[in-house]
């Protein structure tokens, strides 16, 4: 018996083919020279020839039959019309032109978005057809290009039927190895998650998300940092994974815990003056020896004892601070720098801030 896909072939070869000629009512006799030829050609002319477009696509539409090719519907939308799932794990409101810089880059240069983000139908808010479960970075970039710089884009996606539970796997896999999406924000949302979909219990969590149970347990350690400890790095994407193993033993218990806990709110105001100043943050692997020593009741030596410290405002110099032997410096002021005395007393003092901590 003829296969579906031959019988499919041979309806399309006939639509495809090329028209017979009209029948000849009254043929004209042959000549023998002509008979002969005819008698010698074959009794049936060969089949006509399926286009190679349309043979490729009967191809696909087989494949799709025996399930080894699975199509998708994508869609360009107006971004305005997708909201962000609310438990999305990337913090929207941190996204700038600065951290999302190669991909406006590669957006402009193609004049569309490549791949496509993963929503789900909205169903509960007639201002939204969609929310976004995979694709928040791709999202900020279209509708900044179109609001900023006036593009013609949209936004591609790709709508998904999924559980909350499905939506946080596979916004969890999308996210993974992506350097720009922190240690932290992740450790946060798998806090939220062992909860909210599996009861609790790590070992369920770890076989869902195909990891094993020591990692995930070192980023619900992470997860459960005290903010005033998160809040003394200055900048929460500079907090790792490592980062809370160093700091589990003196957040154990009192009194260890509770001194973390005082050094970790004088950093954090450290870090507030430099940001304040624009200067950089304290290092992440010196804000740890830092809470480290205070939670084993050590002191640190004086911070003036170092080299020369260059203070700038952005590109302009303001001061350097110069070391004088023990617990003094030298401040040399740049008094021809073009910036506002606000400038610099804010810059002093994140400086004194730096120099005498325990002050």
């Amino acid at each position: 018996m003829a296969s579906t896909t031959g019988k499919n072939r041979n309806i399309l070869a006939s639509l495809v083919g090329d028209t017979p000629p009209a029948a000849v009512t009254n043929p004209p006799r042959a000549s023998a020279p002509a008979a002969e030829v005819a008698r010698a050609a074959p009794a049936s002319a060969p089949a006509a020839t399926i286009p190679p477009r349309l043979n490729d696509r009967m191809a696909g539409l087989s494949r799709l039959a025996s399930g080894d090719l699975k199509e998708k519907t994508l869609r360009l939308v107006d971004p305005a019309r997708c909201r962000m799932w609310a438990r999305h794990n990337r913090n929207y409101g941190l996204l700038s032109p600065e951290n999302t810089a190669e991909l406006l880059e590669g957006l402009r240069a193609q004049g569309k978005q490549e791949f496509p983000a993963i929503v789900r139908r909205v169903a509960d808010d007639p201002n939204f057809d969609y929310e976004v479960i995979a694709g928040a970075r791709r999202h900020w970039a279209v509708s900044y290009l179109r609001a900023v710089e006036h593009r013609e884009i949209k936004y591609l996606i790709e709508e998904r039927e999924l559980s909350d539970e499905q939506a946080f796997r596979l916004a969890d896999i999308e996210n993974r190895a992506r350097k720009d999406l922190s240690d932290y924000e992740r450790a946060v949302d798998y806090l939220s998650a062992i909860d909210l979909y599996y009861g609790g219990v790590a070992s369920r969590m770890a076989e869902r998300l195909e990891r094993p149970k020591a990692w995930l347990s070192r980023f619900l350690d992470l997860g459960r940092l005290p903010v005033e400890v998160v809040g003394a790095f200055g900048d929460h994407l500079q907090v790792l994974e490592k980062h809370a193993r160093d700091l589990k033993p003196v957040l154990a218990q009192n009194p260890e815990r509770g001194r973390v806990i005082a050094a970790a709110g004088k950093l954090a105001d450290e870090q507030a003056g430099r940001r304040a100043a624009g200067l950089p943050y304290i290092e992440p692997a010196k804000v740890v020896a830092t809470l480290r020593n205070a939670g084993l009741g050590k002191t640190e030596a004086p911070t003036a004892s170092g080299e020369t410290r260059v203070v700038k405002h952005g590109a302009v110099t303001l001061f350097t601070v110069k070391p004088k032997g023990p617990g003094k410096a030298v401040l040399e002021l740049a008094l021809d720098a073009g910036a506002s005395n606000a400038d610099f007393i804010a810059a002093l003092q994140a400086e004194l801030v730096r120099l005498r901590p325990s002050a």
